[in-house]
């Protein structure tokens, strides 16, 4: 109790009780002083409330007119700082009454037969401790409740800054082309399962024949991941006299982000698939770094297999491994082909019965669709998906990324860097 005197307030229409609780509250002791004062309805009680800040109600359960449910329902309805201690008073036999006023509000009760200095020190002590400690969780919560909005706002300035990351348009092959007329044309879906993800994919153009595809895929998703992306995609920038060759591509990703990484406490990596298509050779070269071949639509043959690395292995993800060797593999590319590269989250999505999208219904999903524009393909192979997972969604970020071969045979002109 502090050193001045509490305003507390009596409600109660029988003169004898109210007289009694009069006489006992100066007896509780220097730890316990209160300025008392007594109404006998409902009406005066929420009256008193409204003009003086009581710490503490004592309150009939029964009065004329509205009763103390109804003042106790008014005082659980003004901000929590207003909000005063009550305990309840009762008749005999009537803890039906005591236990119902508990569950809305009340602090503690008090039989109207058990009134003497200790029952009522007890009850008071334990209806302020109460009031204190719930005073101290609705500041905890109002205070969690601001870091929240806090984070919230930070996570939706990442979301921005992560979505600018992402290509904004496409570089036209050649470099002068107006996009109707690209030999190669892009299309691109990104959902991420939070506010940031942990996908991430960039079109380089290497030159008037030459288009880099990168697509990655970090452990986990949040902040953490979403940083991981931050990094690679600097690092892809960085290295974009680089990009013509697959392997020496990631072998430099690789060494770069283990830089960073290494001087980090948790353990992080990131798989990733790289691409050149080639015009003038009419070829794609790729190296896989631990993660999901890309898929080859041949539209004029009516195919579509994954890109595949013939008496090699794909090398492991990024980030893990020094002296990682990362395997270039080559594959004829030709108009009207369509190349496409995601993360494992597009198809490792578990259905009502717990059985995975997997990669093979994948493939045929894309094979049922294969002559549909890649935009379409992308929306109804999402489509899939989901209706597959039914309410569970996506369970990791889903990033897919198209490639469309209009023409090959382009004469070269390198604008690296431009």
């Amino acid at each position: 109790m502090s050193a001045e005197p509490a305003p507390l307030l009596v409600v109660e229409d029988n003169p004898v009780y109210a007289e009694i609780l009069q006489r006992l509250l100066p007896s509780l002791g220097a730890e316990m002083r209160f300025v008392p004062k007594c109404v006998d309805t409902a009406g005066k009680a929420i009256e008193e409330i409204a003009n003086t800040k009581y710490s503490l109600v004592i309150l009939d359960d029964k009065l004329p007119g509205a009763d103390g449910m109804t003042v106790l329902a008014h005082i659980r309805s003004l901000p929590m700082p207003r909000q005063p201690a009550v305990i309840m008073l009762t008749g005999m036999g009537n803890e039906s009454m005591a236990v119902e006023a508990m569950k809305r509000g009340a602090k503690d009760y008090l039989p109207k037969d058990s009134l003497d200095v200790p029952s009522l020190t007890r009850a008071i002590s334990s209806a302020l401790e109460r009031k204190q400690l719930e005073l101290q969780v609705a500041r905890f919560a109002e205070e969690l409740r601001e870091k929240n909005a806090q984070v919230e706002a930070d996570l939706n300035v990442a979301r921005e800054v992560q979505g600018a990351f992402l290509p904004e348009r496409y570089p036209t092959f050649p470099r002068n082309a107006p996009a109707k007329e690209s030999a190669l044309r892009f299309c691109h879906r990104y959902l991420p399962t939070g506010a940031v993800g942990g996908d991430f994919f960039d079109v380089l153009p290497i030159s008037d024949t030459q288009a880099g595809v990168f697509i990655c895929d970090v452990m986990g998703h949040g902040v953490r991941a979403a940083l991981v992306t931050a990094m690679v995609r600097a690092l892809a920038e960085e290295l974009v006299s680089a990009a013509g060759e697959p392997d020496k591509f990631l072998v430099e990703i690789n060494r770069g982000l283990l830089g960073i990484l290494t001087q980090t406490r948790a353990p992080m990596f990131a798989s990733a698939f790289y691409l050149v298509v080639d015009l003038a050779r009419g070829e794609l070269r790729y190296s896989s770094a631990g993660h999901p071949s890309a898929l080859l639509v041949r539209r004029n043959m009516g195919t579509v297999e994954a890109l595949r690395f013939p008496g090699s292995r794909p090398g492991p993800a990024l980030g893990v491994f020094e002296e990682s060797v990362y395997p270039i593999c080559r594959c004829p590319v030709s108009p009207q082909d369509l190349v496409v590269l995601f993360t494992d989250g597009l198809y490792e999505v578990e259905g009502a019965e717990g059985d995975e999208y997997g990669q093979e219904r994948l493939l045929a999903a894309v094979s049922k669709r294969s002559q549909l524009p890649a935009a379409q393909l992308f929306d109804e192979l999402l489509a899939d998906v989901q209706k597959h997972a039914g309410n569970r969604g996506f369970a990791d970020d889903v990033c897919i990324v198209g490639v469309e071969v209009a023409r090959v045979g382009l004469a070269e002109n390198n604008f690296v860097g431009a």
